[in-house]
């Protein structure tokens, strides 16, 4: 039986000026989730994700250090280009479950721009978990800001 050692939630808001439906796309494209996702100076060797409700993830963060930080995911909300929600787990060095949780993202368009919000939660699942769920709000605030540089480079691509 898992033992749930400590939880954590986190809200963020944030507004771009971009499209919502180019916000969207950047959240559930693996070619644009990969440029962005994981805290400062983190890539994403492996980022896979089947864009319906039912449908998987597979992300594999690499730190700086170049330690993998798998985690995996099924899709259980998806209405385009509103709302996007999965369940998810972070996997630790085993292969085992260190995370559990859900994270829900819902897009909405104000005055020529995209007002994005995010709310998540976190189970930790063992002694391994503290840690992880300390730096939850650092490394989502990082993601974050990564994705709002995404944004901008792509709206400076466009003719």
């Amino acid at each position: 039986m898992k033992t749930i050692t400590k939880r954590r939630e986190l809200y963020i808001s944030r507004h771009y000026a971009a499209p919502r439906v180019q916000v969207f796309r950047a959240w559930t494209e693996p070619k644009h989730l990969a440029r962005w996702w994981g805290p400062k100076d983190f890539t994403n060797p492996v980022c896979e994700i089947e864009a319906r409700v039912g449908g998987r993830l597979h992300i594999v963060m690499r730190g700086p250090d170049g330690t993998d930080y798998p985690m995996r995911g099924i899709v259980t909300d998806l209405r385009a280009p509103e709302r996007f929600a999965f369940d998810f787990e972070a996997l630790g060095s085993a292969g085992k479950p260190v995370l559990s949780g859900r994270l829900s993202v819902t897009f909405a368009e104000e005055d020529g721009k995209t007002r994005m919000s995010l709310s998540t939660y976190a189970e930790g699942l063992g002694p391994d978990a503290a840690e992880k769920l300390e730096g939850m709000e650092a490394g989502w605030n990082q993601s974050i800001d990564r994705l709002s540089s995404w944004l901008r480079a792509l709206t400076q691509e466009k003719p």
